[in-house]
């Protein structure tokens, strides 16, 4: 319960509520008016901390948990980070089998919330035995009193946003908004928060962010899995290599797609403009932002509220790394030249 003169009992009190901040140094030549939602200000630094709680705390309603049970989940990191903080202060086990593609700082992280971490290889087929998906329904299986959180293909991931993030936004902003943009991943961000959003005002137009390699776009557009859509790519968090039920593709009106290195660049344009320490998926949401205002899709008197997910120091080892993004062909010259004008002395 949270106490009014801001005294917590503990972290979870945290979580939700986060700040709406006005953008308007990157967005100055657009047209309209734009606020990120900020979820690094949730406890655990990601808008995962919003389902990590909300699905355990329904799990526990339900009897399906019991003290000194394991949550096994699959996880880029972020929700992994989030179910690890919630286990420590309700006193459950964590083991979660990680993507490869997450950022060893991400990885670091989740063995110092006390969590048992499978890491597995990230370019292979979903239902390939050593896929992240694979790893956990078999540690679920092997693992007594274990309860699979399963986020890709939960209900309650939908539900924690429309509880939560949708009214946020709708109060935030006076019911005025009138585009959402947020990254796709599992699409329960996306997908509640448009829910909510959508009962309020049906004109309010819902833009999801895909990334190329992966077949959100194209299943919303036709809905048809199409498996030439897939290859590797490099942003954590965003677009999928399967379809998942935790994405309501009604609610969405478009997707846009972003490319790796246009993401890793705009995120660091946020820090330099902004003075916002955002992710990687936060660089890609703003990325689209950026396409959509040259495609002409807003108006001046627009007022569009973009989702950013999770906090920059989740990337030091990645976004944030000169060395990382040249080897990745990320950094033209002049990036180069700016980002080395560092002095020693």
């Amino acid at each position: 319960m949270k106490h009014n003169n801001q005294v917590y009992n503990n972290a979870l009190d945290l979580i939700g509520n986060t700040p709406l901040i006005k953008l308007n140094k990157i967005t100055a030549d657009f047209k309209g008016h734009y606020f990120a939602k900020v979820e690094a200000f949730n406890p655990g630094h990601s808008s995962k901390d919003r389902i990590a709680l909300y699905i355990i705390e329904q799990a526990e309603k339900q009897g399906v948990l019991k003290p000194g049970d394991t949550i096994i989940e699959t996880t880029s990191g972020n929700t992994g980070f989030s179910l690890a903080m919630v286990s420590i202060i309700k006193g459950y086990k964590c083991i979660l089998a990680v993507s490869s593609k997450s950022s060893a700082d991400k990885i670091d992280m989740l063995k110092t919330m006390g969590a048992q971490v499978y890491v597995c290889p990230a370019h292979v087929p979903a239902d390939d035995p050593k896929s992240y998906y694979e790893v956990a329904k078999r540690l679920h299986k092997e693992t007594p009193g274990s309860v699979y959180i399963n986020q890709y293909f939960n209900a309650l991931n939908i539900d924690a946003h429309y509880q939560s993030t949708g009214p946020e936004i709708w109060k935030q902003t006076n019911g005025k908004i009138t585009h959402l943009v947020a990254c796709s991943g599992t699409g329960g961000t996306i997908s509640g928060t448009a829910k909510y959003l959508k009962e309020q005002n049906p004109d309010i137009k819902i833009l999801g962010v895909d990334a190329y390699g992966s077949v959100l776009k194209k299943y919303h557009e036709t809905r048809e899995f199409d498996e030439k859509e897939i290859y590797p790519y490099r942003i954590e968090g965003l677009g999928k290599n399967l379809i998942p039920t935790a994405t309501e593709f009604d609610v969405i009106d478009s997707f846009v797609k972003v490319t790796d290195a246009e993401s890793a660049l705009t995120a660091r344009e946020i820090a330099k403009t902004e003075g916002l320490f955002v992710g990687y998926t936060s660089g890609a949401a703003m990325q689209a932002i950026k396409q959509l205002q040259e495609d002409d899709v807003f108006s001046e008197n627009d007022l569009i509220v973009v989702i950013f997910p999770d906090h920059g120091s989740r990337y030091m080892s990645k976004v944030y790394s000169d060395k990382w993004m040249e080897e990745q062909g990320f950094l033209d010259e002049d990036v180069v030249k700016e980002t080395k004008d560092i002095q020693f002395i």
